[in-house]
């Protein structure tokens, strides 16, 4: 999924509570051009949109800052929000050109049901909700699956087992357990085989 949104240079000498009042959102483009970052207000119904659709570090954007004459694909690298009204305060944006590979975390999504659970009566216990990946920018997936369906009590999935798509590389420790089915009495003191 790719979001394409619009910015504006941020005027020198503004202060980010009188944008904020004005209806917009600072925020920061960086990795453009090199170390280079430039401030630029994103508007806040703009913002609050993206957020709602976005994943942090996911999503493909395209940012447009018009007066600026520059345009790319960019992720969200950083939201800060207020501490207790919960509107966005503060964006930060990392342009990403397309031959670059990125680091990006993905949501993991368990299908199936263990037999382990179903017929043996354990416990799923899910180690990891998502896993850091490295992969193009254009090749970022929505989401992994993870078939939990032939685990049996005492045993686990591990990240070296996990079906990736294509270009998409896991940067974890392959041995981390991702998975694993537990006996409902001992917990996770019951001991995993790989």
């Amino acid at each position: 999924m790719e979001i394409t949104i619009e910015g504006q240079k941020r005027p020198e000498g503004s202060k980010p509570n009188a944008l904020r009042r004005q209806g917009l959102v600072p925020a920061v483009l960086y990795g453009h051009q090199g170390a280079e970052s430039i401030n630029i207000t994103i508007p806040t119904k703009v913002a609050e949109t993206l957020l709602k659709r976005n994943v942090v570090n996911h999503t493909l954007i395209q940012l447009n800052v018009p007066d600026l004459s520059w345009s790319g694909k960019t992720l969200l690298r950083e939201v800060q929000k207020h501490p207790w009204k919960g509107f966005p305060y503060h964006l930060s944006f990392f342009s990403v050109a397309q031959q670059e590979s990125l680091t990006v975390s993905i949501p993991l999504h368990f299908v199936g049901e263990a037999a382990g659970v179903k017929l043996e009566g354990g416990l799923l216990d899910v180690v990891l909700s998502e896993l850091e990946v490295e992969c193009e920018p254009g090749n970022i997936p929505e989401r992994i699956d993870v078939d939990v369906a032939d685990l049996h009590q005492g045993q686990a999935l591990h990240i070296r087992e996990l079906n990736l798509p294509a270009g998409v590389k896991a940067t974890g420790d392959a041995e981390q357990v991702v998975v694993s089915i537990i006996h409902p009495e001992r917990g996770d003191e019951g001991g995993v085989e790989g």
